[in-house]
């Protein structure tokens, strides 16, 4: 049982006691790992949050959190079966059901279509705006399981796919896509590719020996500085879509949590085995405080 589930899943005791479909379609969608749908969960509730709606559109965040689950499984079973043959040359990732064979490309495509009439569902409660701004993530979500393939900074695009939500909750409470929401979206960029080099650095020597891009071989000796800056960038455009929001230094301190998180994140890495997974997962409590943040200025002029 053991073999069969990659080295950071967060759900062994659980995900033994099912059965062995049920088990691999899991682990195909990764439901074994929450950290990835609540990373694509959170700019999409800050964004709710931050327009005026975390109270009165609470039902709008639960729809988000069910498709976030969903489009990120899908996401996930689409890059497994894209990347299955590369998969098996990585370490972390040879025990992931298509890799390992263990699961049919053909089983994996069928679960890919439920998984993404789930996300209709959920599209569905959405205007007819918010509808359009969420389709045009579907051309990026398709082609970033190639981009390792041609650049070295795969985790740029992932950015955009990862932020993307954070356009549909703006869009959604306010019915058109403006300047705060923009801000939002484009720091939220930069936190993913911090949070993703950061991930990515478990990989390096894999990645490396097999000839795929990642940002933490770009930035090669520099990654603790390349992170700091994208988290830097992070903040400052967080700030400036809260300054547009409302324009008082008071509501700007409501970003000092996330940003001490952000530089213990810097400060405490090391670059070895275990610690990088370890503040990958942390930006779930930092996603938390950023909607805390965006919670509290939001209300304070809704």
């Amino acid at each position: 049982m053991n073999q069969t589930i990659v080295p950071d899943s967060e759900a062994r005791g659980l995900l033994a006691r099912l059965p062995d479909t049920p088990r691999i379609l899991a682990q195909l969608a990764r439901f074994d790992r929450p950290i990835g749908w609540w990373l694509l969960f959170w700019p999409g509730a800050w964004a709710v949050a931050l327009a005026g709606g975390g109270l009165a559109h609470w039902p709008l965040i639960g729809w988000l959190l069910l498709g976030s689950i969903a489009m990120r499984g899908a996401g996930c079973v689409f890059n497994d079966i894209v990347d299955r043959d590369l998969d098996r040359k990585v370490a972390r990732t040879a025990a992931r059901p298509l890799a390992s064979g263990a699961m049919s490309v053909k089983v994996a495509w069928a679960w890919l279509l439920a998984l993404c009439l789930i996300g209709l569902i959920v599209l569905l409660q959405l205007d007819r705006y918010a509808q359009v701004v969420a389709l045009g993530s579907l051309a990026l979500v398709a082609a970033y399981p190639f981009m390792k393939r041609i650049t070295g900074w795969p985790q740029v695009w992932l950015g955009l796919v990862f932020s993307w939500a954070a356009l549909v909750g703006w869009s959604e409470v306010m019915g058109a896509l403006s300047l705060p929401g923009l801000l939002l979206y484009a720091g939220t960029i930069f936190w993913v590719v911090g949070y993703d080099t950061i991930y990515a650095l478990q990989d390096r020597e894999d990645d490396a020996l097999i000839g795929i891009g990642s940002s933490a071989l770009s930035m090669g000796r520099h990654v603790r500085s390349g992170v700091t800056l994208c988290y830097a960038l992070a903040l400052a455009l967080w700030a400036c879509a809260i300054w547009q929001v409302r324009g008082e230094m008071l509501a700007l301190a409501a970003l000092l949590p996330i940003a001490a998180h952000l530089l213990w994140q810097v400060a405490t890495l090391r670059q070895d085995g275990v610690d990088p997974l370890s503040k990958f997962r942390s930006n779930r409590f930092a996603g938390l405080l950023m909607f805390l943040a965006c919670l509290v200025v939001g209300s304070s002029v809704a």
